[in-house]
């Protein structure tokens, strides 16, 4: 299998598959945790049972289509409540077919020939949990931004968050379940209570520091947003994307017609 893991603290390994989104394993001695499962054209779950000795439970950040179908390779699957919808349409047969052809072009062969008609797992909801895997600690919290029923990961062992797709090196607001920007800062800045120090992204194979999400909130404001360039990454879903670029290299992509509050929001 050509997953790539990467233990980056104790117990905490970054796994990238081969299409190069990442999803993330939390190792306690007890049991394990794995946040997302990636596109799923290769046995995740047989690769983290190679890794784990513990038995593993399958929680999704959020249901879009690279990082839900790979829980096609387990029995159940957690998420919040409000992402059932997204799950099963980013899940779709049609969905999967397209994830097919987009790896064949890469020269990437999924595992198995039913891969865009595999039964998904039965779905488990939770709004919120504490999870007691053995020597760490897994606190899944809704952040509804990326998608209404997105949830990050605090593990105040390390002093760690797990973002999932609500922040990225490149952030993509702009979906139609997506929220608006502003209630998504809203929401973001719930996290500035949180004492991390390090955050991990699904789209980034290395740890960041907490400066470089504070810098993107900080420089999320309305100037920011109305100096932001066109991007055609909403153009085939007829959406008017906007391209801000904000400090430490970071960008948000979002949905110019979802971009402004009412006064005051901000």
């Amino acid at each position: 299998m050509s997953f790539i893991d990467r233990e980056l603290m104790p117990g905490v390994h970054h796994i990238e598959d081969a299409l190069g989104v990442c999803f993330t394993l939390l190792l306690g001695n007890k049991r394990a945790l794995l946040l997302d499962a990636g596109y799923g054209l290769e046995d995740v779950r047989a690769f983290v049972q190679s890794i784990s000795p513990v038995p593993v439970t399958l929680w999704l950040s959020h249901g879009h289509h690279d990082h839900a179908p790979g829980a096609m390779w387990f029995d159940e699957v957690w998420m919040h409540p409000k992402e059932a919808s997204v799950f099963y349409a980013y899940t779709s047969p049609a969905k999967r077919q397209g994830v097919l052809e987009s790896a064949r072009q890469r020269g990437v062969l999924p595992a198995r020939g039913d891969y865009a008609s595999a039964t998904m797992p039965p779905v488990l909801f939770s709004e919120e949990s504490e999870i007691d895997l053995g020597g760490l600690s897994a606190h899944l919290l809704p952040l509804p931004g990326h998608t209404p029923g997105s949830m990050v990961v605090y593990i105040p062992q390390h002093r760690l968050l797990l973002s999932g797709d609500d922040w990225n090196p490149t952030t993509w607001l702009f979906f139609p379940e997506a929220l608006d920007v502003w209630r998504y800062k809203q929401n973001m800045m719930g996290l500035t209570r949180l004492p991390f120090e390090r955050v991990l992204c699904p789209h980034r194979s290395a740890l960041y520091g907490r400066q470089q999400l504070d810098a993107f909130l900080d420089a999320l404001t309305p100037e920011t947003l109305k100096a932001a360039s066109p991007s055609s990454a909403g153009n085939a879903l007829g959406i008017d994307t906007r391209e801000a670029h904000l400090p430490m290299e970071q960008t948000l992509v979002f949905d110019w017609n979802k971009a402004f509050p009412p006064q005051g929001a901000y």
